[in-house]
């Protein structure tokens, strides 16, 4: 009988045990959303304090709702980015619109592919010389990004200012491209993340929200901001992946983790009307 006894401990012990290692399985790191869990490493360009809270709120949601985890890398220039996700140094990038993307790749015979619109942010003529673009005195000197999508931003930026014509129908603009140019402007080409290091040199600087938020530039300097109208499709800021991963799940999934009212909310909060959010926008 004492035997039976300790038999059945035995027998109760072992059915615990096996129970204990059931619910492992069942709730431990090994459940199914730990083991679906990817890291994605997204590739962005001169992150700023503001950007790098709005992409720690999508690695938030990315983690709870998907299970994936974001690991962002960040670039010094727009040069970068775009070489390290084709070459598969990284598994998605977001910093560009879609005119500097479809540049890149006629340039560099790429194929990589917006798989989401994140933001569209207005660009600004700044001055700290000038309080309006009737100031601007005859002969001026204007920078302009030099990177061919960003240039002709630029020069329609001016356009729209009304201070230069350009042809009709011209998508990437150069100044060959300048038809009529009543003051006199000369357009500095500059790198991009050089025309705000060059707004003292200058009469006036068109700078990438990139480079103007850390070189503090703002209302006071503003003396022209970008209209958003249909044209401005182009320059809508987008999450780019290989054209491979076009419909990987995973990174459509990090693309619904960016693209919530949360992000919506906070990105409104730390950036005002400087960007406004891509998805679902109607542009007239």
């Amino acid at each position: 009988m004492h035997k039976k006894r300790i038999r059945n401990r035995i027998i109760w012990s072992l059915v615990a045990v096996l129970i204990v290692i059931a619910g492992w399985f069942s709730f431990g790191p090994t459940s199914n959303t730990a083991k679906n869990q990817k890291e994605v490493v997204v590739g962005v360009v001169g992150q700023t304090k503001q950007d790098a809270e709005i992409w720690k709120s999508v690695a938030e949601t990315a983690e709870e709702e998907y299970g994936i985890k974001i690991k962002i890398k960040n670039f010094t220039d727009y040069n970068q980015p775009n070489k390290a996700l084709q070459n598969g140094d990284i598994d998605l990038n977001a910093f560009q619109h879609y005119t500097f993307l479809n540049a890149w790749n006629k340039a560099n015979h790429g194929s990589l592919v917006a798989i989401g619109n994140t933001y569209i942010a207005p660009i600004r003529l700044y001055s700290k010389k000038y309080k309006s673009i009737k100031d601007l005195p005859q002969g001026a000197t204007i920078a302009v990004p030099n990177d061919a999508s960003n240039e002709s931003r630029a020069l329609y930026v001016l356009k729209n200012a009304g201070l230069i014509n350009l042809k009709k129908g011209v998508k990437l603009a150069t100044v060959a491209d300048i038809t009529s140019n009543p003051k006199g402007l000369k357009i500095k080409e500059v790198s991009a993340e050089q025309t705000a290091r060059v707004i003292d040199d200058v009469d006036a600087s068109i700078v990438n929200n990139t480079y103007a938020v850390p070189a503090k530039l703002g209302d006071k300097q503003t003396i022209y901001i970008e209209p958003l109208n249909k044209d401005s499709e182009q320059w809508i800021n987008i999450i780019v992946a290989n054209k491979k991963d076009k419909n990987n799940k995973i990174y459509k999934d990090l693309v619904k983790a960016y693209q919530t009212e949360k992000t919506k909310k906070l990105s409104d909060k730390l950036y005002g009307k400087t960007e406004v959010a891509a998805w679902g926008l109607k542009l007239k």
